[in-house]
């Protein structure tokens, strides 16, 4: 694989002294001469934010060989006509709103291609619509198949409970059946499934794991975490073709939403190569910057040792990282806490890992310059992992690092002790966050969790307050992966249907300018690439979302009503709406 070079960039405080998108009057904004040859991109008629404290009104923006080499006002020197009859291709964006490419710094690439080919659960009513969806892919299933499906969170379904193995063997009593609750740390699994896999009520769960029993002392068919290993040997391997058509149709999905690029975690270092191949045939068109699990990973984490951060020709797919994990999901009670559940007092939830196992790996990531991700949800996997990070920072001195500033992260840091969150800027730890975790999850976690824990809860406001930087994402495919939602649960924290109360804490929501930086600039930031991304300026890449409206004043229910007009990478459009 071919190497990628980046700076090591800016430190925290310095990136923290930008003020971005302050609206200003094109008068105010430096407008660079146009290039004295015809560029291959000229884009008019539009407004552009440019994630550098301005916003350009009727602006021009000039691309060549994918970088921006122009931008401002229309006038004399940038007018993308006098381009018309030289091969250059012009777009006229009639009034629309550009901002910098919007990126996704945490999401599960192949899962979202997976899931729009599968069994997709999403959007599942009760346990009552789940039988009929699971009843409707029995009628055709080749007998004795096992049938998987993804994306059930039962927090809002009126029978209030997890569904069990005798929900599923009404309609699937003959086909094995795993279906993977959307946070993916829980599956529930019919009779058939249990005794394939040898599963009774005497099998002693795996370490990070848990088997839920009913009241008659039997499985229930709920697994949590690493228990759902003990039925991993009933799905195969998803084929070449299909990861193939996985990777495509992620791509083609999130570029529809408005997505240039997206931070993947947990992906398998084996699917890389696949990814780089599409990638470099244009059929997948967005960037993608991994973070592998550490499963099989070797060879690619000797790579990045020895020759830095790997990346395809074109440079659109980037693997620098690996992806940890701490503990398990809140909805599921396996989030690590400091003190039993609310409502579940004899349950703390999951360590899926162990100091003595993870110290090591540290260590030799800041000596070989390997970014770390480590998922931590509950309040005591983010201390630990905090802790665990420190502990290894202080073993390894900068003069030890092939990366002075490593620019680790913590991905999803959701539930904090409230004296731990001025350790993120303190350590210079990146907070991953997923907007959208929080307004599905507060309708459920006063009960995990009781008031007074949740004032640390989904705490945007305080950890940028505190210097911290957030990094946006989304999780999909355990949410839908639209930036809108994402960006309107970051500055209304209420749900889609404009509900809140006390316990949502709303004086954690950000601003826009804040959300923006989220997507774009803080994104970049925490994938060593701000210096080529994260704002619209003359020399970074030519990655643009394009909106019908302007998301940066329009009321907060509209943010849910945008649509992409246009998503364009590296000066390609790469979705175009067809309306």
């Amino acid at each position: 694989m071919k190497k990628s070079h980046f700076k090591n960039g800016m430190t925290v405080s310095g990136l923290a002294l930008f003020v971005l998108l302050a609206s200003c009057s094109s008068s105010e904004t430096k407008t660079p001469e146009a290039s004295a040859q015809a560029p291959d991109l000229c884009i008019e008629n539009a407004t552009v934010y440019t994630g550098e404290g301005t916003a350009i009104r009727n602006a021009v923006i000039s691309v060549t060989n994918g970088t921006i080499d122009a931008l401002g006002a229309a006038g004399d020197t940038l007018d993308c006509q006098r381009y018309a009859d030289q091969g250059t291709k012009i777009i006229n964006l009639e009034g629309s709103f550009v901002y910098p490419g919007f990126v996704d710094a945490h999401s599960h690439f192949l899962g979202i291609g997976l899931r729009e080919l599968t069994l997709n659960l999403e959007g599942t009513a009760s346990i009552k619509m789940l039988k009929e969806r699971l009843g409707e892919v029995v009628k055709s299933a080749p007998v004795g198949s096992t049938i998987y499906g993804r994306g059930w969170i039962e927090t809002h379904w009126p029978e209030n409970r997890f569904p069990t193995r005798q929900d599923l063997d009404e309609v699937a009593p003959d086909h094995p059946v795993i279906l993977n609750r959307a946070d993916g740390h829980a599956s529930v699994v019919n009779t058939k499934a249990l005794e394939m896999s040898g599963i009774t009520k005497d099998t002693k769960p795996p370490f990070g794991g848990d088997i839920l029993l009913g009241k008659d002392a039997t499985p229930t068919g709920m697994l949590i975490d690493m228990a759902q290993s003990l039925v991993s040997g009933l799905l195969t391997e998803p084929s070449l073709e299909r990861k193939q058509a996985a990777y495509i149709k992620a791509g083609e999905v999130y570029a529809a939403y408005g997505w240039t690029g997206t931070q993947s975690m947990s992906g398998e270092p084996e699917n890389i190569k696949l990814l780089e191949q599409l990638s470099d045939e244009g059929k997948v068109g967005l960037r993608v910057y991994n973070a592998v699990d550490i499963t099989n990973a070797g060879p690619l984490l000797d790579a990045i040792a020895s020759d830095g951060p790997q990346s395809n020709a074109n440079g659109h797919i980037v693997s620098r990282g690996v992806k940890l994990y701490v503990d398990g999901a809140l909805g599921s009670r396996g989030a690590a806490l400091l003190a039993p559940y609310s409502d579940d007092p004899e349950n703390s939830g999951l360590l899926l890992t162990e100091k003595s196992t993870i110290l090591p790996i540290l260590e030799r990531a800041l000596r070989d310059g390997i970014q770390v991700s480590t998922h931590a949800i509950g309040d005591r996997a983010n201390r630990l992992a905090l802790d665990w990070y420190e502990e290894s920072f202080a073993n390894v001195p900068v003069s030890e690092r092939k990366v002075a500033e490593p620019r680790w992260r913590i991905e999803h840091s959701q539930i904090l002790d409230v004296t731990d969150i001025k350790r993120f800027a303190e350590l210079g730890v990146i907070a991953s966050m997923q907007p959208s975790h929080a307004i599905g999850d507060l309708y459920f976690a006063p009960d995990r969790l009781g008031s007074e824990r949740l004032q640390g809860g989904y705490a945007w406001r305080s950890l940028i307050d505190s210097g911290a930087i957030i990094a946006g994402g989304s999780d999909a495919p355990v949410e839908r992966g639209d930036p809108r939602i994402e960006f309107y649960a970051a500055v209304a924290r209420k749900s889609v249907d404009g509900f809140s109360n006390s316990d949502w804490n709303p004086e954690q929501r950000v601003t826009r300018e804040e959300a923006l930086k989220m997507f774009t600039v803080w994104a970049a930031y925490a994938a060593f690439e701000e210096d080529s991304a994260g704002t619209i300026t003359v020399g970074k890449n030519a990655d643009f979302t394009v909106f019908d409206k302007d998301i940066m004043t329009i009321p907060e229910a509209e943010i849910l009503t945008l649509k992409t007009v246009m998503t364009i990478v590296d000066g390609i459009v790469v979705y175009k709406n067809p309306d």
